[in-house]
């Protein structure tokens, strides 16, 4: 995508240069509100004229534009979602004059923090449609994709506005100095100098102004937007997650070559039949890393098990993955392992969405292993053992709970009456 293309893409009138009357309106919270309710409902009535709904279905955007919060209510609608992500699945979107792309690119630009809400849960889907057809083996047919690009870059941007040209760093903590949850093994300086520095580690790089998407920036573009995707996953639904889950076991890819040259049995396992009874269901279970082989042991087929993997003992197999097996190099998967276990760990995250993660996890833990890429690796097996005890202690607490239901149910025999004797 060229900056010709690009500049197609024009702010509309919702996301322009602020009236010089803002400096009033903002001082009124009410005049501010409503200014807020009137360009969402403008936004989501301008969309509505660009879809078509079922005749058959009673859903209406229309409905979600008269509500009293029009961006959290279409944010919060399965049905709206469905409706825009059948749209842009279509076989003809992502091009320069895609309307939908249009109306994606100026709601983000808006100011209303709502409204990008509703552009970044639909990145996952726009990410799995944009990657799968740029790595797709028919990828030279492919018709231009300048109209996802443009929102890709609308993201990036603002990203690259938020942080000002630094990068982001985080504090390693120096595990030589005590602290409340540990003591040094090492006797600190008996002069009682402090010699350590405090390591500071660059999580992301300071990031560039990028005004087309070259297949050398990439990585660092799609990266950066699953990044803000990650900082606002808590307000995103939980249809979107499982989205972005789906197309993570895609982009792993499902038909490695080398998929049955892991490490055996020795590095994981995984039962046969309906799974491990103890587990009632299949799970790589965790060995200590070894080269050496067992005869006894049998190499399987961790990515076509991983298929027909089933959480929990649900007896249901998932859905078709979406996407095709694309390059994962380490600013797309660092992003993307930190969603990941945002939607396997997250107390609030629907069992749908931890399911799709365990999946999409343990196909990272295949790819890793094939690539031979140590951090995919550490940080998929890491993932898959908090999996494991989560899981583990989800089971031994409704144990628990039924137990006590049970016993609390069980009638008892009547206690007789204490007498107690009393001198006088």
């Amino acid at each position: 995508m060229d900056l010709n293309n690009l500049n197609n893409y024009s702010p509309s009138s919702s996301s322009s240069t602020p009236h010089p009357s803002i400096a009033t309106t903002a001082a009124d919270p009410m005049q501010s509100w409503w200014e807020s309710i009137s360009k969402a409902r403008a936004r989501i009535l301008s969309l509505s004229s660009l879809l078509h709904s079922d005749p058959v279905s009673s859903f209406s955007l229309s409905s979600l534009a008269d509500s009293d919060r029009p961006a959290l209510s279409f944010l919060s609608s399965f049905d709206a979602y469905t409706l825009l992500s059948s749209a842009l699945s279509s076989s003809t979107s992502g091009s320069g004059p895609d309307p939908l792309c249009q109306w994606l690119y100026d709601t983000y630009l808006s100011s209303d923090p709502h409204l990008r809400l509703i552009v970044l849960s639909f990145l996952p889907l726009l990410l799995g449609l944009y990657l799968s057809r740029i790595h797709s083996s028919d990828s030279a047919s492919t018709p231009s994709l300048a109209g996802f690009e443009a929102v890709l870059l609308a993201i990036y941007s603002s990203e690259v506005k938020s942080r000002a040209g630094k990068p982001v760093l985080v504090q390693i903590p120096d595990l030589s100095q005590p602290s409340l949850y540990h003591t040094p093994r090492n006797k600190q300086n008996p002069h009682g100098f402090d010699n350590s520095r405090p390591s500071v580690g660059v999580l992301s790089p300071p990031l560039e102004p990028q005004i087309a998407v070259k297949s050398t920036k990439r990585p660092v573009i799609v990266g950066v937007a699953l990044d803000c995707y990650f900082k606002q996953i808590s307000q995103m639904p939980s249809w979107s997650k499982v989205e972005l889950c789906k197309y993570a076991s895609a982009w792993a890819g499902q038909d490695c070559a080398c998929k049955d040259k892991l490490d055996g049995g020795r590095e994981v396992e995984i039962q046969n039949g309906h799974g491990n009874e103890n587990n009632g269901g299949y799970f790589l279970e965790g060995r200590s890393l070894s080269n050496g082989h067992d005869n006894n042991e049998r190499e399987i087929d961790v990515v076509e098990e991983m298929e027909k993997l089933e959480i929990e003992g649900n007896g249901t197999e998932h859905s078709e993955l979406k996407g095709v097996r694309i390059p994962l190099p380490w600013e797309i998967l660092q992003p993307l392992l930190r969603l990941l276990g945002h939607c396997l760990l997250g107390p609030l995250n629907s069992q749908d969405v931890k399911d799709a993660a365990s999946v999409a996890v343990r196909r990272l833990y295949a790819r890793g292993s094939h690539d031979l890429a140590p951090q995919a690796i550490l940080a998929t097996r890491s993932l898959i053992q908090l999996d494991k005890r989560a899981r583990e202690a989800a089971k031994v607490s409704a144990t628990a709970a039924v137990n006590s239901s049970s016993n609390a149910n069980t009638p008892s025999k009547a206690k007789k009456p204490e007498i107690f004797l009393v001198s006088k």
